[in-house]
């Protein structure tokens, strides 16, 4: 952890873990692009998040509005109902969650229920109520980077350089959280793959982690099943591969991220991100050698 993270203050030891933390994506949504549907039903969500946190996620991802390019947005009051019964059933589980979730109100809410962790895809710009919520609760909040909703956010997909320009405007969602009181140590950082970004943004992102690992908080890096991955891994036709066949490309993903210093990773397929992980950690961690200098 670095010097801008301040240690103690109570944060979290999820935060400070020195092992890498596998965040389990469990989608109560009827149009998630890999899942949607399959976990809507309150009984199948738990058994599922039950079994993720089982399988080795240290934190179980809660989402009740899909925010994959182009979906339809769902009002706060759709959102709740979704998510707070399941939180409540995984929380009386012990299973630790964290709620995908823009909304203040939505967010509230599900710390009320159990959850403790904000993972905010906006980075606070949705709602400009999240920030006093989160630093109320002393939670950690996930700040994602993002331009605009679903529907429109493909069109802002335009950079001068991708990473330069993410850090850029991920350094001012850390000022406009801690200016409000949002404890440092309660920071997590993450560049948005997939969220107004073109394939090659993406792989320019994953292959230069450590520029934004220089901002000096944790990343979770989330490429879990994402259709850059199926683009790569498209047949001789052209054709993506399914979301539901990208799996060894999103563990791959994913150890690469890790060796290159992310906090966490963030998937569909947890045992086999585990199982990876601990392979990645018997070889001795090596880590991902760059040619750029950081500082």
């Amino acid at each position: 952890m670095t010097e801008s993270v301040r240690e103690g203050g109570g944060a979290p030891e999820l935060l400070r873990s020195a092992e890498p933390v596998v965040v389990g994506v469990l989608n109560v949504t009827p149009d998630s692009f890999s899942d949607g549907g399959r976990y809507a039903d309150l009984d199948a969500a738990v058994r599922h998040g039950v079994r993720m946190h089982a399988e080795g996620a240290r934190l179980v991802d809660v989402g009740g509005e899909s925010t994959r390019p182009g979906a339809d947005r769902v009002d706060a009051e759709t959102e709740a109902a979704r998510v707070l019964p399941v939180i409540r059933e995984l929380a009386a589980r012990g299973v630790p969650m964290s709620v995908d979730t823009y909304r203040a109100g939505v967010a509230a809410a599900a710390l009320a229920a159990g959850a403790t962790v904000v993972n905010d895809v906006s980075g606070g710009l949705a709602d400009p109520d999240m920030a006093r919520v989160v630093a109320e609760a002393g939670c950690p909040w996930i700040l994602m980077h993002w331009r605009a909703h679903a529907k429109r956010m493909q069109e802002l997909a335009h950079y001068t350089d991708v990473v330069a320009d993410v850090r850029a405007e991920l350094a001012q969602r850390i000022a406009a959280a801690l200016a409000v009181g949002v404890a440092a140590d309660r920071i997590v950082l993450d560049p948005g793959l997939g969220f107004a970004k073109r394939p090659a943004d993406n792989w320019q992102l994953t292959a230069r982690l450590p520029e934004l690992l220089s901002l000096g908080y944790p990343l979770l890096v989330g490429a879990s099943r994402k259709s850059y991955l199926g683009s790569l891994l498209a047949g001789p036709d052209g054709t993506p591969r399914p979301a539901g066949e990208r799996a060894a490309a999103t563990i791959a993903t994913s150890v690469l991220a890790v060796a290159a210093g992310a906090w966490g990773v963030r998937v569909h397929d947890v045992r086999p991100t585990v199982d990876a992980l601990a392979v990645w950690a018997a070889s001795g961690r090596p880590r991902l050698v760059t040619g750029k200098d950081t500082g």
